[in-house]
This record gives structure tokens, sequence and C-alpha cells, in this order.
């Protein structure tokens, strides 16, 4: 079993000859990792129509289970703990996309047919819990306002087969062309990456010029480079630390009352929003001519950044249904 995060490292396990059935819960991951595939030289590859959980519900008798039976709505007031045990989930004081993420990573550990019940403060969670249930084929089953907390129940898959029809063909993935060094411009990239990787989308932020700015490493790394290159090395931003506001910098002044304000209010720093990227899957990927123009080389940039060029973003774009210039 490969995840669809780890598909492109370990695609060389797989056989080209063995005709391959890529299948995941409702057929979206499916279709993407299928994609991918047939783009590297796999010709004998189809998608799981529906994924794992229309199939159960299609052939329920002969996998021994019993027919899922529609359920009602939920009715107000209605009391969860009695009908099912709750998992809790305390996002109380995190900032987009800091609540749907910590619930994509508890959803991932639960059982189908759990309900997650979650608490948090963010003014727009519950309308992006909807969405959020609706890309990633779980229950949305209701939300309530106690004083200051958004309260949101959540079930985890889906009960009626004609909600799973997430299995179209048309491009899921997200991409983003990150050209500006900006600090606040980053930072959005980097909120928009992670809210699409918790909603189970693939997301590819393709760097170049200013934007490449963002991956360097701040520690020196010696590297004999020409004189040009030196001198662009020393006049740009060397790293996330680095990076300045779009307006109101004032000095450096601006952008410390911005990081201040944003670890006040609990929203992730540009280097945590960075690493979690990573861990769900988000590829960075660096252009290399815009890193040759710049003078820029491979060891100056941050582990796990990709690199490639404009036809590997193109590639990318082609199964996207989303694409953002920032």
């Amino acid at each position: 079993h490969i995840p669809l995060g780890l598909l492109r490292e370990r695609m060389e396990e797989l056989n080209r000859e063995t005709y391959i059935i890529v299948y995941c819960a409702i057929g979206v991951r499916a279709y993407n990792g299928a994609r991918i595939l047939i783009q590297n030289g796999f010709s004998k590859v189809s998608v799981l129509s529906g994924g794992l959980s229309f199939y159960k519900s299609m052939h329920h008798q002969n996998l021994g289970g019993e027919v899922m039976t529609k359920r009602e709505a939920p009715k107000e007031g209605l009391d969860f703990a009695e009908e099912r045990e709750l998992q809790l989930l305390d996002c109380s004081g995190l900032q987009c996309p800091g609540p749907i993420m910590k619930v994509n990573e508890a959803m991932g550990k639960m059982k189908d047919r759990e309900v997650l019940k979650v608490s948090a403060t963010d003014m727009g969670f519950s309308k992006d819990i909807v969405s959020w249930c609706k890309s990633t084929g779980n229950t949305f089953l209701k939300a309530e306002r106690q004083e200051k907390q958004n309260i949101v129940y959540i079930q985890k898959g889906r009960e009626e087969a004609e909600n799973l029809q997430a299995s179209s063909l048309a491009p899921e993935g997200k991409t983003l062309i990150v050209f500006s060094g900006d600090l606040d411009k980053v930072l959005a990239s980097f909120i928009i990456a992670n809210g699409a990787a918790a909603m189970g989308k693939s997301v590819t932020m393709f760097f170049t010029f200013w934007g490449l700015n963002a991956l360097r490493k701040s520690d020196v790394v010696n590297k004999k480079k020409p004189f040009i290159d030196k001198m662009f090395g020393k006049m740009m931003p060397k790293g996330s630390k680095k990076l300045k506001l779009s307006k109101m910098n004032m000095a450096g002044m601006g952008t410390a009352m911005m990081k201040k304000v944003m670890n006040d209010k609990n929203v992730d720093s540009l280097e945590d929003l960075m690493k979690k990227a990573m861990e769900n899957g988000v590829r960075l990927v660096a252009c290399t001519m815009s890193m040759d123009i710049m003078g820029i080389t491979r060891e100056e940039l941050l582990d796990g950044v990709e690199f490639a060029g404009v036809a590997s973003y193109l590639g990318d774009a082609e199964e996207s249904n989303v694409n953002l210039f920032i």
C-alpha cells in the first residue's frame, strides 16, 4: 500500500508490465495517483470508480456485511453521545488553517462512522468544515454556537451510496506559483497550500525568482560561486526568517510587529507552516532556471525541496482545477 504523497518516490517498486488498479476510499486520490503513474510511463492503469466505500455498498452480500440503511438527518438537539461514542477535539485558539489540519489528522486515526466533536474559536471554521467534508468524503452532521465556541459534529465516511460520486475524472489537484518574496504573500501561499492538503488534495508549490528566497537555508553554506552570484546572494533575504512585508515594513519594525501579532493570536509562523506543508505531502518545487539566473545552488535550499523546470509545473497544472500565481 503506497500513499498518494509517497507515490512519486516509490513508483519504482511497481511492475510497469502488470495491470494496476489504483484505489482509495472514494476515488479522488486514486484518480490523482493513476494520472501520476500514466505520466510516468505506466500504460496498464485503471481506477476503482467510487472507491472501496462504494464497492462495499454494492457488494455487501459477497462481503458478508449488512446493507447500509439511510439514516435520518440529525435533528436539532440530538444527543450524539447516546447514539455512538464521541471523539473530542479542541481547536480553541487556533487560526485558519490550524483547525482544519487538526481535524484532518484526527479523522485519519478514526474508524468509519465514528463521530468527531470539534470545538473551535475561528470564525470561519463552521463554513470551512462543510467544504472540507464534501471534499474528503466525510459527513457533516451539525453545527452549533456555544458562547465564543463553534461546535461541529463530523462523521467519518458517508452512509449513502448516492453521495459517493466524487470519483469523477475532473482534476482535483492544486498548484501555486510563488513568485513573490514578500513575507505576507508567502504566508498566504502556505496557508492555502496547507488548507488544500488537509482536504486531501495533491498540492504543488512552484517557487520561482524572488519566491526562491523563502526556501533558502538561514545557515551559511560554503560554496564557490562567481562574483555576481555572490552579490545576488548577499543582497537577497536568506531564508523565511529574513523576508519582509510588502507594505508597512518600516525598516523591519512592521515585520516584527506582524510576527508578534501572529504569535499573540496563535497564528502559525511561516516556518511552522512550511514544516507542516512538507509533512502533509505538499511538493515544494524550485525552478532550476530561476536558480541559475539568481546564482542559487541546491545546497543553499532546504532539504526536501524538489528541482524542476516549467514543463514539470505545467504537467501538474494540467492535473489541477485551481492554479494560483502569487
